[in-house]
């Protein structure tokens, strides 16, 4: 085990296979939906938002300064693809599955993929979602960013001083 799950009070679980992080550098299950943030193919300079409802399968995607996705027209788009593949990798395809509420399995050996789930949810035709979360999404990748540059540490964060200790006594 290593210093930082020894030392984190929150689990630290795995990814089910390593990723590539220059296409979808943040990729997450909150809020209710598939959310992250995935680099554009053509503008180097350029992110966008792109997130999937649970049950519902509505979907937004725009850039970090909301700015529509031009793909996502009536479906979804390539980035949605791309989050969707990503998210398989991150946290496995049951995991992914079960938390937007997806039934799909592939036809091979019954376990969901990447190309299922997308494809089941885009057969329901879901509707582009009403509230774009592209600011709150982009701002967690941001202060995720900015963790990573932090050096590794027991030591307590600042910011995070109003957690109680594990190890208090009262």
């Amino acid at each position: 085990m290593s210093d930082f799950e020894r030392s984190s009070t929150a689990r630290v679980v795995p990814p089910a296979r390593p990723r590539k992080l220059s296409k979808v550098p943040f990729v997450e299950l909150a809020d209710g939906r598939l959310q992250g943030v995935v680099s554009s193919g053509s503008d180097i300079e350029r992110v966008y938002v792109s997130s999937v409802e649970a049950g519902t399968y509505a979907y937004a995607c725009s850039t970090n300064n909301n700015r529509p996705c031009g793909g996502a027209r009536g479906g979804f788009c390539k980035h949605i693809g791309a989050l969707i593949t990503e998210s398989v990798l991150q946290y496995g395809a049951d995991r992914v599955a079960r938390y937007l509420r997806v039934d799909a399995a592939d036809a091979a050996d019954g376990e969901p993929t990447a190309q299922s789930l997308n494809a089941a949810m885009s057969a329901t035709r879901p509707a582009p979602a009403e509230s774009k979360p592209a600011a709150s999404v982009f701002s967690r990748f941001l202060r995720h960013l900015a963790y990573l540059e932090l050096a590794a540490t027991t030591a307590p964060l600042p910011e995070m001083h109003w957690f109680p200790s594990t190890r208090a006594v009262a």
